[in-house]
Formats: structure tokens, C-alpha cells, sequence
């Protein structure tokens, strides 16, 4: 990673990273499909354990969204499996709308690879922010025009 004069380091370009995103509930999966790519990345996506564990495979993806509840291979499963082979470097971020006790949550973020934690509902900011922190990259410039109001002295 390159350091800016200032000494702190340069953000890579999201739009250089594919992140894997998984749930089995496509209209949750549309909506962080459209955050993700909001924020520059790009989006893989799948439904199920298995086919996010070949998906991690073959594409080896910078992140990986995977939500804990999934039909078959759960979501467990799917990142103690991802540890035993090539795509055991790959970051996890894992979402779950199911209450999970304190002992499975410890256990789960003690994982290597499991980067982060978040409990659905998760706010939109608070992915791409987190998803972003996780791959160490910038988020889209906004261009924001401030309104001051007819007293502001733009007129």
C-alpha cells in the first residue's frame, strides 16, 4: 500500500475488487447487490452455502457479505470450509437477521477469517462504510452542492 506525503495510507479503487455477496432471501440480496455497487464494487452473488463456497473458489472474491442462515451448507459451515484450502485468505463479513447467543457470536468472530459482525437490519451506510474499512478502500466522491437558503448569498 502506498502512503500519501501525509503518512497515512492511500486507499485502493473499489472498483478493482469483487465482492461475493450471499443470502438466501433475494430481495435482501437485490438490496445489498445495489448498496455494494452503489459504493464501486463489483457484485457476485449467490443463494445458498454450497454455491457460495464454489463461487469463493473459483472467483476468489476480495470480500465476502455471507449471511449466517443459509438452506444446506449454513453459514458456518461455509466459512470453516473456506479456511481449508486457497480461499482461506478471502475476509468474511457476516450478516444474520437471527438472534445468535454471545457464545455462538465469540466463537464465530474468532474465526480468521471473519472480519466483522452485523445483525440485520443493517443500514446501508453502515455496510458500505464497513465493507470499505474491511478492503482498505475509498468511498465514490460526492459531489454535494449546499443549499444556504435564500440568506446564504449565493443569489
Amino acid at each position: 500500500m502506498v502512503e500519501e506525503e501525509s503518512g497515512t495510507p492511500e486507499l485502493a479503487d473499489p472498483t478493482n475488487k469483487l465482492v461475493l455477496i450471499v443470502d438466501d432471501d433475494e430481495s435482501i440480496l437485490d438490496l445489498m447487490e445495489h448498496i455494494v455497487k452503489k459504493e464501486g464494487f463489483k457484485v457476485a452473488r449467490a443463494e445458498e452455502g454450497q454455491e457460495a463456497f464454489d463461487k469463493a473458489i473459483s472467483l476468489h472474491p476480495d470480500l465476502i457479505v455471507l449471511d449466517f442462515m443459509l438452506p444446506g451448507l449454513a453459514g458456518f459451515e461455509v466459512i470453516r470450509e473456506l479456511q481449508k484450502g486457497k480461499a482461506a485468505d478471502i475476509p468474511i463479513l457476516v450478516i444474520t437477521g437471527r438472534r445468535i447467543n454471545r457464545q455462538t457470536i465469540e466463537l464465530v468472530t474468532q474465526q480468521p477469517n471473519v472480519k466483522e459482525y452485523i445483525e440485520k437490519p443493517v443500514r446501508p451506510a453502515a455496510l458500505g462504510w464497513t465493507i470499505h474499512r474491511i478492503l482498505k478502500t475509498r468511498p465514490p466522491s460526492i459531489n454535494r452542492i449546499i443549499d444556504r437558503g435564500p440568506l446564504g448569498g449565493g443569489w
